[in-house]
């Protein structure tokens, strides 16, 4: 790809950048969130199409007008933001748009036959009659991966492929890399995981605010001088914990229950604390959270702030106790795509501005908190949508910072975020602890919670294991908690 620039209303996304991609090779592109990679990876795919710039296939040049005529010449995406038909089968899900027929009839014994072989060549345990919507997140991931895989490409991209994978199936993921690169296969790898980064990648790229910065081989560079390439700025300190005063407890939960997916879970939360949740995908650290906020039905149990009782029946009652929860799913239930910046930022405060709404006060309140965050967009009028992942999550934590919460939950606060963002998200929560705020994180990435939370709560397949204090906690003794391995203690 030679000098490709990619004009939007009002921003300049790409600026004449540069890559090139060898046979056989896992090629990583890395950088900040709004650093172009993704919008790259669409003019490449079909979806966009370049303002400028030439794309060269096997030596030819090309232009794919859609991403069909993309993957009938052999390149492949597996995208960030995954888009199932939920109401249809896996099999269906797989073949959609090529599906084999007799005639005009869809052939559904051969379809399914191709689809259960192809299981069979990649490992996967997967049902090709499920219906879509029936499978976790992981497994509509690694049905997105067998989709992408089924096209026989030359160049696969991989955009974020692990996000939503257990440790297990990451590593079947990097087995089917290792024998795509044995068949000649160039593989795109973006990822803002460092240590998946050095472990697969024979040669990296890294762009910065819509510019090329410079490519190596992989075993040329070190987590320091990638950061620093990606940033313009060395990372002193990811984890950027100050200890703060612990005062009163403001949250008790005691027996908590919802349904099959958590049982009896009790725990307290203080003023000034960072509370982490931990625990394998599927654990039920999610659930607790969306139970207490009054996202789940609550089966059993009593909630109580500053030794009142609560009865959260919606997410508006919990609000109202000044209780806010930045989700775990920022597309499914986080961002409301079709609406600008500025209405995204003031969603969960909107009583506040009276009615008629006081769109001047709204303006003025959005544009306090995008300052605050340093959130990048043209304007405030600017869809969410068309923002980085990146900048739409800082744009939630100013949603929930506008209804200022005594309590404030965090479910994967950095999933899918560059390490510039994910240092200033962690600077943001340890700032708010400081002044009072009482903060659950949920985090699957260990090294997150060793390095942000006083407390570490562990769960096991909807059971709590243990509360472990910092100064105790270790990757080791989480993970005896998280897999089972330890028996159950109470606070």
């Amino acid at each position: 790809m030679h000098d490709i620039v990619k004009e939007f209303p009002g921003v300049k996304a790409l600026k004449g950048v540069q890559l090139k991609v060898r046979p056989g090779t896992v090629h990583a592109l890395m950088g900040e969130n709004g650093a172009g990679k993704s919008t790259l990876m669409k003019c490449l795919i079909g979806i966009y199409k370049p303002t400028s710039g030439k794309i060269i296939y096997k030596g030819q040049e090309v232009s794919f007008s859609n991403t069909l005529s993309a993957m009938k010449m052999g390149i492949s995406m597996i995208h960030q933001e995954l888009n199932p038909v939920l109401e249809r089968s896996v099999c269906e899900n797989v073949w959609m748009g090529r599906e084999p027929r007799k005639g005009i009839i869809v052939d559904y014994k051969k379809m399914r036959q191709d689809c259960l072989e192809l299981f069979k060549r990649l490992n996967l345990d997967l049902d090709p009659d499920e219906k879509m919507g029936n499978l976790t997140v992981a497994k509509m991931q690694m049905v997105e991966i067998a989709k992408a895989i089924s096209f026989n490409s030359s160049v696969v991209i991989m955009d974020e492929p692990t996000s939503a994978l257990t440790e297990s199936e990451v590593e079947h993921l990097f087995h089917i890399i290792e024998d795509l690169k044995s068949k000649n296969v160039a593989i795109i790898y973006i990822s803002h995981k460092m240590d998946e980064i050095f472990r697969i990648s024979d040669e990296i790229t890294v762009y910065r605010d819509g510019e090329y910065i410079a490519s190596d081989r992989a075993e040329n560079l070190d987590i320091d001088k990638l950061i620093t390439l990606m940033v313009g700025r060395t990372m002193d300190k990811m984890f950027p914990k100050v200890e703060c005063p612990i005062g009163e407890t403001v949250l008790k939960v005691e027996g908590l229950s919802s349904g099959r997916a958590f049982q009896n879970v009790s725990f307290e939360l203080r003023r000034g604390e960072i509370l982490g949740f931990a625990g394998l995908v599927g654990a039920g650290r999610t659930e607790i959270v969306e139970t207490i906020f009054g996202m789940r039905t609550r089966t059993a149990g009593k909630i109580y702030k500053e030794s009142k009782e609560l009865n959260i029946k919606c997410p508006e009652d919990a609000i109202s106790n000044k209780i806010g929860l930045l989700t775990e799913d920022r597309r499914g239930n986080g961002i409301v795509s079709l609406l600008s910046v500025a209405e995204n930022t003031v969603l969960a405060n909107l009583k506040k501005y009276g009615f008629p709404l006081k769109h001047s006060k709204i303006r003025a309140d959005a544009h306090d908190f995008v300052n605050k965050l340093n959130v990048k967009t043209p304007d405030l009028d600017t869809p969410i949508a068309n923002l980085s992942g990146g900048n739409q999550q800082k744009t939630l934590v100013g949603r929930w910072l506008l209804t200022d919460p005594d309590i404030l939950i965090v479910d994967e606060p950095t999933r899918g975020i560059d390490v510039g963002a994910k240092a200033e998200i962690h600077s943001l929560i340890t700032k708010l602890a400081g002044e009072g705020k009482a903060i659950i994180m949920i985090s699957s990435e260990l090294p997150e919670v060793l390095g942000m939370a006083d407390r570490v709560l562990v769960m096991h397949e909807g059971t709590m294991t243990g509360i472990i204090d910092r100064k105790d906690a270790t990757s080791e003794i989480i993970m005896k908690y998280a897999t089972g391995e330890a028996a159950p203690q109470s606070e």
